[in-house]
Formats: C-alpha cells, structure tokens, sequence
C-alpha cells in the first residue's frame, strides 16, 4: 500500500477513535442526566436514579482505563499498580467528604465516626485542610503523580521492564494495600470512608447531584481522551511508541528512555488518581478492597478486550467488561471469575485487537478470521490491515534535519 494511502487510513482511524469517545462523553454527559431529571418518571425514556450512579460509575473505569492505554499501549509497559493509584485519588476526595459531614454523624463529633470508635482523641496532621473541596481535589492528583514519580525514577532508572516491572508494581500495591488495611494508619481499616453526606454543600442522595455529578465524569472522560490524544501525536509520543518497539535503537539515537517513560508513566497515574475522585462521591465508598492486585490485573483486561493502543478501544473494552460484570455478578455470581478467564483468552488468542479491530474490520472480520483460522494459519493483529497497537513511527532529529534511527524505522 502506497504511503499515502497508509497515512491517510491512520487518519481516518484516529477521527474514528475520537468521535466514539465523544459520543460516549455526550451521552454519559448529557444525555442520562437529562432523561433522569427533565423526562417524567412516566415516560419510558426516562433513566431511573440507580442507572445514572452506574453509568457515571463505568465511565470512572473508562476513564482508568484511557489512563491505562497511555503506558501500555504506547509506551508498551504493563503496569499491575493502577488500582492503587485510582484509590489513592478516590481517598483524597473520601477525606473531604469526611470531613464536610462535621458533627452529623452518629457521635457528633468534629472528628470523623471511625476515629470517635478507635479512641483518637485528635484529628492526624495529614488530615488536615481536607476539608476544603479544593485542597482535596488537588491532593487526589498530586498525591497518586508523586507516589508513580518516586517509584517510576527509580524502577525506570534501573531500566526495570517486562514481566519484572509488572511484578513489582503488583507488589507495590499488595503493600499499600495492606497499610490502609491497617486501623493504625488513620484511613478506617477494612471499612474504609463511607456515609458521606454532602459534596460542595449538595447532597449525595438528591437525584440532581448524581446527575450532575455523571455529567461531570461524561466530562472527564472527554478531558481524560483529550490530553492522552494530544500526547500521543505529539513528538513524545513517536518516541514513546519508538521505545516500545525497540528501546535501545531510541537510546543509541541520543533521547533518554527515562524522561518519556517517566512522563507518560505520572501522567497516567494523575488521570486514574482524577478518576478515583469523581468514583467515591457516585458510590458512596472507597476501602482498601480497590488496591487489591487483582483490581489492576482487571484493569488491563479492559484494554486488552477494547485494544490495545486506540484509546478509544480502552474506553469501550472497560464499559463492555463492567457492564457485564454488573449483569453477571447478580444474576450469576460464581461464573464472573470464569467468564473473565475466558474473555481474555479469547481476546489473546484470536482476536488480539480487542473490539475495535472489529469494529474497524466490519462485516469481513468475522469470515475473515474464521476462513485464517480454519486453515491453520497464525492470525496477526492486522489480519486487515488494522494493527492492534500504534505502529513502528519515525522520529525526527530537529538537530539532524532528518529521520534517526529508532525501533521503528530499523536502521
């Protein structure tokens, strides 16, 4: 296929990709919160309370997962500490609830209902100025980037990869897990933060708060797509997808693996930390339970079932999955561990582009794959032409004037 014709298909793929996201963000958005509180409960279109909290709580996965693309579908690390860095962010907004329910709890007490019950008799210094709602917003961002800074310096300083770096984000997490399991630490054990009251002077239970609060993450999730997308065609992210192909032709052409792996890796970690912030106020709770492991492994379940390296596909892969979840846990509890299993190996083996290679194939994707299959014939992401993640890219040395030598050209 002529160059040409291949730049334009990339186009194309990537408007695709967006008007997806923001039909998604529009009706998450605009479209639930409208049916809730403008349509009569009479009306068949109108969308009861219960589904607005789960739609703006699937889009808060989205959002986690878009977060997630950005490290592993472009830069190619497999991260397994994504659900810490998401509970981290929905902590720091669970301590402003906290906070902004004062003395109506069950002790009225200025301190909050699990501390009254633990015997503290003071509220801990890093609780403190969480009862402003700005100060919490920013600490759910800052606290989950600083937390992926420090450990990415020097996990990607020691050029930590692979298996070994999923490994030991995996046990990053179990950590922190099990320090907020801990009544000591100061963050209601097991229990975690629940009961919340009110956000901003508005309460929680009021329909009109939860939908303004799912507007708001349809919102998040354009904002999330909108900052991973410029990234990713930005000169940065050529160099990130050049590393992930083969790094140390990136290296030996003079750019520093670490600066871009770092930055990708932090700016991942603040949008599921953004996320975590707009999950606790929509469900009520956040508890250690979302740092288990096996939070973040289903994390990179949702990418893998979407695709991998389309953004888009990671936002479509985390609804598909936790819808069914949703639907499966309560009509058939035992098998959603199963089907999970299943589903990704499926994914994996014959489909590795996840549902947007579907939906990029059409109709002759489904004969397509049977017709390769049957005959024995090892299907590849790109059985179309569609890849399943962003393919090899040049970079270009502004010193140079010209094209460097990276994993994507080869030379």
């Amino acid at each position: 296929m002529k160059p040409w014709l291949v730049g334009l298909r990339e186009r194309l793929g990537r408007q695709a990709n967006t008007w997806i996201v923001m039909a998604i963000s529009l009706i998450v958005g605009l479209v639930v919160p409208l049916l809730n509180a403008v349509v009569p409960e009479s009306s068949p279109l109108h969308v009861p309370d219960f589904f607005v909290t789960v739609v703006g709580k699937l889009t808060c996965y989205a959002i986690v997962a878009v977060a997630m693309d950005l490290v592993w579908g472009y830069a190619g690390i497999l991260s397994l500490c994504h659900g810490l860095f998401f509970a981290l962010g929905g902590y720091a907004m669970g301590m402003y609830l906290m906070r902004s329910i004062g003395k109506e709890g069950m002790y009225a007490s200025d301190l909050p209902d699990f501390m009254v019950f633990l015997d503290w008799k003071e509220l801990p210094w890093y609780w403190r100025g969480f009862e402003h709602f700005g100060f919490a917003v920013a600490m759910a961002l800052l606290v989950p980037g600083v937390v992926a800074y420090v450990f990415g310096f020097f996990a990607f300083r020691s050029r930590i990869g692979g298996v070994y770096f999923s490994i030991v984000t995996q046990a990053l997490t179990f950590a922190a897990m099990l320090l907020f399991f801990r009544n000591a630490t100061g963050f209601g054990g097991n229990n975690g933060l629940t009961d919340f009251k009110r956000i901003l002077g508005y309460p929680l239970r009021e329909p009109s708060t939860r939908a303004v609060l799912c507007a708001a993450t349809g919102a998040g999730l354009a904002l999330t797509y909108a900052i991973c997308r410029a990234v990713v065609g930005s000169r940065a992210g050529r160099v990130l997808t050049a590393m992930r192909d083969v790094e140390a032709k990136v290296r030996f052409s003079g750019y520093d693996p670490v600066r871009y792996k770092l930055f990708a890796w932090t700016l991942s970690a603040v949008l599921c930390g953004f996320a975590g912030a707009l999950y606790v106020p929509q469900v009520g709770i956040v508890n250690p339970s979302e740092m288990q492991p096996s939070s973040s492994v289903e994390i990179a379940i949702w990418v893998a079932v979407g695709g991998r390296g389309t953004l888009a596909g990671a936002a479509i892969g985390a609804l598909l999955v936790n819808g069914l979840k949703s639907w499966l846990t309560a009509a058939f509890p035992a098998a959603w561990l199963y089907v999970l299993g299943t589903l990704f190996v499926v994914v994996t083996l014959a489909m590795p582009g996840g549902v947007m290679q579907l939906l990029s194939l059409g109709p002759r994707a489904w004969g397509a794959l049977g017709r390769l299959r049957g005959s024995g014939v090892k299907v590849d992401a790109s059985v179309v032409g569609v890849p399943s993640i962003p393919p090899p890219v040049a970079i270009v040395d502004d010193k140079a004037g010209g094209p460097s030598a990276s994993g994507a050209t080869g030379s």
